[in-house]
């Protein structure tokens, strides 16, 4: 059997081997979805999807779900948002309809997407920047709380 490689710019993206679950072109999935190592979608998924692994769209696959995952490789067409806590790729023939909140993000030519997108620092970074704006939101109360 052969591995195939994805690339963008000369580095591996993935190795097709690494992918744990496919669901192929004919597969319609609709409902919640959480993983932990890796999924590829080649067919049509409806919902929601969550992991802390990485999800693979493939080239035809239709995806109308919000997304969150560490990694996301984008071939296919997503109508929703995508929250890649470590790295989004976008590829030729990705189309995305939705915003983007990544840390990493590489988007190919030829690319469609209509959204905003939002660059974040990491999972490390995210918790101090929500702890510390849960620190903030405290603060008025304890203000109150020594008044009284």
């Amino acid at each position: 059997m052969t591995k195939k490689v994805i690339q963008i710019n000369k580095n591996p993206v993935y190795d097709i081997g690494m992918v744990t679950t496919v669901f192929s072109k004919d597969t319609e999935f609709f409902g919640d979805l959480t993983f932990k190592k890796s999924l590829q979608i080649n067919g049509y998924f409806e919902g929601e999807i969550v992991s802390g692994g990485f999800l693979v769209i493939g080239d035809g696959a239709v995806v109308k779900a919000n997304i969150k995952a560490k990694t996301v490789i984008l071939m296919g067409t997503v109508h929703g948002n995508i929250e890649a806590t470590s790295r989004l790729e976008i590829h030729p023939t990705g189309k995305l309809y939705g915003n983007i909140r990544t840390a990493k993000l590489q988007i190919a030519d030829g690319v469609v997407f209509e959204g905003a997108c939002e660059m974040i620092k990491g999972d490390a970074k995210k918790t101090e920047r929500e702890a510390d704006e849960g620190e903030a939101s405290k603060e008025p109360a304890q203000e109150e709380a020594a008044q009284s």
